[in-house]
């Protein structure tokens, strides 16, 4: 399966998203997107099954890097058969530079 990226601009637009950040767990307390689960990439190979499967799925990180290995890994697990993966290109750093809104804590939103 192969995955897509996406810029900041424009994933700033999609109305209704499942995002999963694979920043670190104080990275994502710090400051995340709204509704955004942590699954950190560190964790990933071994807690994948807690993303859900959903037809598109918005993946962020820092800047982009860690979150294109999570496309990469997540796109050829046979567990998400159906499912699309999108990098989100320039991540929480421009995210936050665009003046997007931002949460705080270890909740999604």
């Amino acid at each position: 399966m192969a995955w897509t990226e996406i810029s900041v601009t424009d994933f700033a637009l999609v109305q209704s998203s499942y995002v999963v950040d694979v920043r670190e767990v104080d990275e994502y307390v710090d400051g995340h997107v709204p509704g955004a689960v942590n699954v950190p990439l560190s964790e990933l190979a071994e807690n994948f099954s807690s993303i859900a499967k959903y037809e598109t799925v918005y993946v962020v990180c820092q800047l982009g890097g860690r979150s294109a290995r999570a496309c990469e890994f997540l796109s050829n697990l046979p567990e998400f058969d159906g499912s699309h993966f999108v990098n989100v290109v320039g991540g929480t750093a421009a995210w936050i530079l665009e003046g997007n809104e931002v949460m705080t804590g270890d909740n999604p939103s």
